[in-house]
């Protein structure tokens, strides 16, 4: 269990925490939320022990090993496969040292190990979890130097879930994932062996993978038990309660005071009147909570525009190179709610810059309306923005002719007041500047809205208040995001992005959700002349080396069944002054049989792969 106890923390003289505690039990899958700004990330710090606390402990189970992601791995020559399992250093120092201990009893409790955490598998596990975080099998063996700086957060995540530490840390892991990396992420960590705790904006995950919510706020700690939208409804409720006592509250206090005031220096009151004011010192402050919900977003109205805005006829886009999609026959009207779906690399950001004039056709035609207004979000942007400009001097560089109060009143209609307008960039939250963002997206009164990843940044409440403006919006939508809550929300037609081309999707988000998480297997009818498939070189490669680390494994454990029947067979073993020796020989015997086995069937494996992989190469 971890065990947070009465803790104090601060930063700057400003506290996070003050007389916070909290109960994690054992195996729980937790989501911490609260406020941006409320110290979620520091609570990570502080449970691993890299900022001390000012008063308070947390305490953890023995040998518990923390895991978490910081940074992407390091741009290197080592394959995505090794990198991740490298990740786990039990199992990584394990190999090393089984190919060089010569002790039968060291080399039969390495070996007995290894086959505890199953080793044997590790490879097959790394790859599985590359695979469902969007690595195929060709990537896989390339080398880490290869990806840039969010595929390799990725193959961060992916060691961190390898290695199986006891305590799992995630912060914001979907910012980084794609819809189908969420899906796979979410079905993985319902299985997760051991506690985790997520800090996420994403109310689908913590609707899906977690049992628990711990909630920060007023430098507290709460623990509720149920997925976030019983924590939702629960704080509801505690916010009503909450409302009542405190109109109750002073309503009382109104009505003591008027006595108080009218009656105070009338001689034949004012014991009453005494009484009361004492009654006023002794009564306990109830405030009234702030409000839960953050500043909305106000998008402006665009004038109608007959249909179609957009028509793609034959269309075909690409970089300069094969287009990378075509046979583009859509068309889009004012009023359409458009999520695009499809896994990462197929095309949605490609087809998005089409739509937003980005990219040039290089095939077919596409006709737009006269006076249409496209608006295009994208994560980039937020980076992008001027560091030492102000929210209002990004304003007034785009609206030169606008006055400062036109500027701080489209400022606060995204949420960004008097004080964030002035500051620069460099100092807003991620939130801050994902709104400032919007905002220019939007500026000009678009009929076409194209949002790429819109809610990275935003907390919970701020993706409410974009579901909110996004459906009083009158303009077309299209709409890429992991967030599944948001596109439930707010899309109403699916187009799926596959195979080199865009088409509407007919099912709905849980189908699509079901078929990402359990790909449809072919169906069982006789088969058709094909012609053979063809293996490529890296994964002969890759099915040879695990031959040869069988044939290792095999060569150490005969080297060790040897040794042991030599020991074994010394009849000095069984004598009395031994005191007990030989029972545990034997058992190590067996240990080395048992693993002997169990390589001998892994080898046969590894054979019958590479003997059709080789048919099949041919």
């Amino acid at each position: 269990m971890l065990t947070i106890s009465s803790i104090t923390y601060s930063i700057g003289g400003q506290p996070l925490f003050q007389e916070a505690s909290a109960d994690i039990p054992t195996g729980h899958k937790v989501g911490l939320v609260g406020r941006n700004g409320t110290g979620k990330t520091t609570l990570f710090r502080l449970i691993r022990g890299e900022l001390p606390l000012e008063s308070g402990e947390i305490d953890l189970p023995s040998n518990c090993k923390i895991g978490c992601v910081d940074q992407e791995v390091p741009s290197s020559a080592r394959s995505l496969l090794d990198t991740v399992l490298d990740a786990d250093t039990e199992r990584a120092a394990l190999m090393a040292e089984a190919e060089t201990v010569t002790d039968p009893m060291r080399i039969a409790e390495v070996q007995t190990r290894l086959t505890d955490i199953d080793a044997w598998s590790a490879e097959a596990r790394a790859s599985t979890i590359l695979k469902g975080l969007g690595f195929d099998a060709e990537a896989q063996h390339r080398a880490c130097s290869e990806f840039s700086g969010g595929w390799r957060m990725r193959v961060a995540l992916a060691g961190i879930l390898f290695a199986r530490p006891d305590l799992l840390l995630l912060d914001e892991p979907t910012n980084y994932l794609d819809l189908e990396g969420t899906f796979w992420l979410e079905s993985y960590l319902q299985n997760y062996p051991h506690t985790v705790i997520i800090i996420s904006h994403d109310r689908t995950l913590l609707n899906n993978a977690v049992a628990g919510i711990l909630h920060i706020e007023d430098l507290k700690l709460t623990y509720f038990q149920g997925p976030y939208d019983q924590f939702a409804r629960q704080r509801t409720e505690q916010r009503a309660v909450q409302e009542a006592q405190a109109r109750k509250y002073e309503a009382r206090r109104a009505h003591l005071q008027g006595f108080v005031d009218r009656f105070r220096y009338q001689a034949n009151k004012a014991k009453q009147a005494q009484s009361r004011v004492k009654m006023l010192e002794r009564m306990t402050t109830v405030s009234v909570p702030d409000s839960l919900k953050a500043p909305g977003l106000t998008f402006p109205e665009p004038e109608a525009l007959s249909p179609p805005i957009v028509n793609l006829d034959g269309a075909a886009v690409g970089y300069g190179g094969p287009p990378v999609l075509r046979h583009l026959n859509l068309r889009i009207d004012q009023d359409d709610r458009i999520a695009l779906l499809g896994r990462n690399g197929e095309g949605k950001s490609t087809f998005a810059k089409l739509l937003a004039e980005k990219l040039s056709l290089c095939e077919g035609s596409v006709s737009r309306a006269s006076k249409l207004r496209v608006g295009y979000f994208a994560q980039h942007q937020i980076d992008e923005l001027n560091a030492d400009a102000s929210p209002l001097q990004h304003l007034t560089k785009v609206r030169p002719e606008a006055s400062k109060a036109w500027g701080r009143s489209r400022l606060a209609g995204f949420g960004l007041q008097a004080d964030q307008a002035d500051t620069a960039a460099a100092q807003l939250s991620g939130g801050e500047k994902a709104r400032l963002s919007l905002l220019l997206a939007t500026l000009d009164a678009p009929h076409l809205l194209i949002l790429d990843e819109p809610t990275n940044h935003l907390d919970i409440e701020g993706r409410d208040a974009l579901v909110e403006a996004l459906t009083e919006y009158t303009g077309a939508i299209i709409l890429v995001s992991h967030d599944m809550h948001l596109l439930g929300l707010v899309a109403d037609r699916l187009w799926l992005v596959q195979d080199g081309t865009v088409a509407p999707y007919e099912e709905d988000l849980e189908t699509y959700r079901s078929m990402m998480l359990n790909p449809p297997s072919a169906p069982i009818e006789k088969p058709k002349p094909v012609p053979p498939v063809r293996v490529s070189r890296s994964e002969i490669a890759t099915l040879r080396a695990e031959v040869r680390n069988c044939e290792t494994r095999l060569a150490k454990l005969n080297e060790m069944r040897d040794q042991l029947a030599t020991k074994l067979s010394d009849p000095a073993l069984y004598d009395a002054e031994m005191g007990g020796q030989a029972d545990i020989w034997q058992k190590k015997y067996v240990e080395v049989m048992e693993g002997l086995e169990r390589g001998e069937e892994l080898w046969t494996d590894a054979m019958e792969k590479l003997e059709q992989a080789s048919v099949q190469a041919k």
